[in-house]
């Protein structure tokens, strides 16, 4: 984004302290800029939109530490407020900030605040843009600012609405001054809402290139340009927006039937055909190596994660807020790289979603798993992206290169805070056998947004709900049947394809397909949208967290193993959707709180 950025400080302080640039530009001459200097030409354009990517939440850094998972995957030293039903817990992460975009701190930004700030940008940049006499550049120049606006639109609501459920759909600049009870601010269901991203994300995806390295507008920033929103972006927010449109808990929202809106799944399925067959034709994005996996998650040397499969990741704000966020809150406490530590830990429930080597859940009869040597023959993800029981962790700490994770073991009990489940994640930190406070240093880690293994996975749970739908179907514009997409993923995790007795219906398929995006989407933030979507947030299944207690026998196996459930989460038919803070839903008659706050 480096390019843009002078012009982008200088529009940054112009649009948004006061609520039009009109406005502004009447009540401070001294700023000596015009709408011309502003939207006039390419560069300057640009600066303006450059704003919008500042807006992007980075989902663990909006605080010392940010809790972003909100399910069923993880425990922490201190209770969750989501765990006890108390969905008003804003967590750093869902409110609470004024909107400064030239902040170069990741701990200010929030979504809503942020989202409905973007928003209106995107619509003024929309407006500018088509304005006679205003912009003067190539077509090619104009379809950028136009198609990233557009984007960005649909993507700040598709955010909010998200959490908070469907919301009046603004695709104009508002005039300050004008009456907000009307029919246009009334707020519509997700569904509703969705739809009408899915018409931005497609104009979108018609105007944008497939990569700015490859458009004439992109050649001045060319080879850094893995951050700017293109066709791909587009097409995989049409098809995400259009699946949760689709999806039990939404469709019934709008139409009072508990289940997949076969139209909707239909067309989300042949927005994700449309990019996996651009990416085939391309090579722009493909899945890393199972070598090389870990670079969608973290690198070293303050190098930028993402490689060719994340298609869209957060801004990098301040590289060296990884140390003391993410990092720190999630490594054991007594690695002393963040005194504040939390340590957000992987509970017994959700490791159970890993599956064995041969590529069967484990309480399949002919999987081999054994419950007295839980961590014996388990698959390949297992092993690269959770820490469990006598595993090295650490190069040089002398009492830490070992994990203890045993009854009265160091990291179980002797250090403050300890893993209070029997387990670290590490998917988004390298500990082993080269870890130490030099790598910590200079350690890069993001929660992707969107990667392509994603894709994969809503587009064989999209055609298996579309009309006529089933494992080996096809979304009609790309070859690939859902069960041969399902299969890429696991494939790239050195699994089998699955096994046929699991395609023998829908319903045997689908169960496959929540246990794998609960294991290759672990702690990328999208558990708990998936549960809630499907109507299955509240499903006792999903409602234990659990530890493992047990004793290290002499062959530092595990012996006396017990299960133990520390919280059962509270969850009702109003949690499908967060409150909205009460000063919110009174600015105006017409915008009700979401039902049962």
């Amino acid at each position: 984004m480096k390019k843009y950025i002078t012009y982008s400080l200088l529009t940054f302080s112009i649009l948004f302290s006061a609520l039009s640039c009109e406005d502004y530009l009447n009540k401070a001459p001294e700023a000596d800029l015009t709408e011309k200097d502003v939207f006039g030409n390419f560069n300057s354009f640009q600066g303006f939109v450059e704003q919008m990517y500042n807006c992007i939440m980075d989902p663990d850094k909006g605080g010392a530490w940010n809790k972003y998972s909100f399910a069923d995957e993880t425990l922490n030293n201190k209770p969750y407020n989501f765990d006890y039903g108390n969905y008003w817990g804003n967590e750093t992460y869902f409110y609470g900030t004024s909107v400064n975009v030239t902040s170069t701190n990741p701990r200010d930004r929030r979504i809503w605040e942020w989202a409905w700030y973007g928003i209106r940008a995107a619509n003024l940049a929309l407006a500018k843009i088509d304005e006679e006499g205003l912009f003067e550049g190539t077509p090619e120049e104009k379809n950028h600012i136009k198609g990233q606006a557009l984007f960005f639109r649909g993507w700040f609501y598709f955010e909010i609405c998200r959490y908070w459920g469907g919301m009046p759909y603004i695709n104009r600049v508002l005039d300050p001054t004008e009456s907000l009870v009307t029919d246009e601010f009334k707020r519509l269901n997700f569904q509703e809402t969705a739809k009408l991203m899915a018409q931005d994300f497609r104009a979108a995806a018609d105007l944008l290139p497939n990569h700015w390295d490859n458009s004439q507008p992109g050649q001045a920033t060319l080879g850094h340009n893995q951050d700017r929103i293109n066709k791909f972006h587009a097409l995989g927010y049409l098809g995400k927006s259009l699946l949760y449109a689709a999806s039990p808990m939404i469709n019934e929202e709008a139409t009072g039937t508990n289940a997949y809106d076969a139209d909707l799944a239909s067309q989300a399925a042949k927005a994700f055909g449309e990019l996996l067959a651009l990416a085939d034709q391309t090579g722009i994005y493909k899945l890393q190596t199972w070598e090389t996996v870990t670079d969608n998650f973290w690198r070293l040397n303050y190098q930028r994660t993402g490689g060719t499969e994340c298609i869209m990741i957060p801004i990098i704000y301040d590289r060296g807020r990884v140390r003391w966020s993410a990092l720190g809150a999630t490594v054991p406490s007594s690695f002393a790289l963040n005194s504040g530590s939390d340590a957000d830990v992987p509970t017994h429930n959700y490791i159970q979603n890993y599956g064995m080597a041969n590529g069967l859940p484990i309480d399949d009869p002919n999987s081999g798993y054994n419950p007295d040597d839980p961590w014996t023959g388990r698959e390949p993800r297992f092993y690269k992206f959770v820490v469990k029981d006598g595993d090295r962790i650490h190069r040089d700490a002398a009492l830490d290169k070992y994990a203890e994770l045993y009854n009265g073991g160091r990291h179980r009990s002797q250090i403050n805070p300890p893993s209070v489940t029997g387990y670290y994640w590490k998917k988004f930190v390298p500990m082993g056998a080269s870890f130490n406070t030099s790598q910590a240093n200079g350690l890069q880690e993001y929660v992707p947004y969107l990667r392509l293994a994603d894709i994969y996975l809503m587009y064989a749970e999209a055609v298996l709900f579309s009309t006529g739908g089933s494992p080996n179907a096809t979304s009609g514009n790309y070859t690939m049947t859902a069960v041969q997409a399902f299969n890429v993923v696991r494939n790239r995790a050195q699994l089998p394809d699955l096994d046929p007795k699991y395609t023998a219906s829908n319903d045997l398929f689908f169960e496959e397909i929540v246990r794998e995006r609960a294991v290759e989407l672990a702690m990328e933030g999208a558990r708990f949208c998936d549960l809630r979507r499907w109507n299955r947030n509240g499903d006792p299944r999903y409602l234990d967290k659990t530890a493992i207690d047990f004793d290290r026998g002499p062959d530092g196996k595990p012996i006396n193993i017990k299960e133990r459930v520390i919280v059962r989460r509270t969850v009702e038919k109003k949690h499908n959707w967060l409150p909205i803070q009460v000063k919110f839903t009174k600015q105006y008659e017409g915008f009700p709180q979401n039902p049962g706050w």
